[in-house]
């Protein structure tokens, strides 16, 4: 119950229309409902996801925000879509290709093939739906939600671990998580269909990993 209760609080925010230029948490959080609507991946697993990569304080929780990046070990927050873009413009224009973009912080240099350019990365949806997929096959690999979130940080079993830790702790506040669903059709999207990369370099999340009192998103529904 308290899943689905998430899964309807999430899919309002879906209402909200076109996307605005200045950030709101609210982006990354319907994204994350309709990806996990279409592929049958619990919501909570890619809410968990988006909170362990960019989650930052918003009206006193834990929320993720959009306009985020993270390259040479630093992570940035920007104020606008503008703002990220022209950040990974910037980095790609030098022969920098190893940055991570937006909601669910997807490696322009791993999985930048998938996309028309890092503007898609800016895209909640589009990359909501691509690490959605992306999660999907690595609990088919791996069987276990926490297992493929790992997977998703990293291959390098030390970041690997780390990232599970703390993944699982944001997961466990939004609830019990219901098994991988059948996943239905979905639409042509502006990203190609991958076949997913068989390896993941070591990523860096913005998130540090400790997370003493975290207050996720929607924690008082009954």
């Amino acid at each position: 119950m308290k899943n689905s209760r998430l899964l309807a609080a999430l899919l309002l925010l879906a209402l909200a229309g076109a996307l605005p230029a200045r950030a709101d948490p609210g982006l990354c959080e319907s994204a994350a409902a309709r990806a996990a609507q279409e592929t049958g991946v619990p919501a909570p697993v890619l809410l968990a996801i988006a909170l362990s990569e960019t989650g930052r304080e918003a009206d006193g929780r834990l929320r993720p925000w959009p306009w985020s990046a993270n390259a040479e070990g630093q992570g940035h927050w920007f104020a606008t879509r503008a703002e990220a873009l022209a950040f990974a413009q910037r980095l790609l224009a030098r022969g920098q290709p190893l940055f991570d973009l937006g909601c669910f912080q997807i490696n322009w240099r791993w999985h930048g093939t998938h996309f028309l350019g890092p503007e898609d990365l800016l895209d909640p949806l589009a990359s909501a739906r691509y690490a959605a997929r992306f999660l999907r096959a690595l609990h088919d690999e791996t069987g276990d939600w926490v297992q493929a979130a790992g997977a998703y940080h990293s291959r390098t079993p030390d970041h690997a671990a780390r990232y599970r830790t703390r993944f699982a702790q944001i997961l466990a506040g939004l609830g019990d998580v219901p098994p991988a669903a059948a996943a239905p059709p979905t639409p042509a999207l502006r990203e190609n269909t991958f076949p997913l990369l068989a390896g993941v370099a070591s990523g860096a999340s913005l998130v540090p990993a400790g997370l003493p009192a975290l207050r996720p998103l929607f924690e008082a529904l009954p």
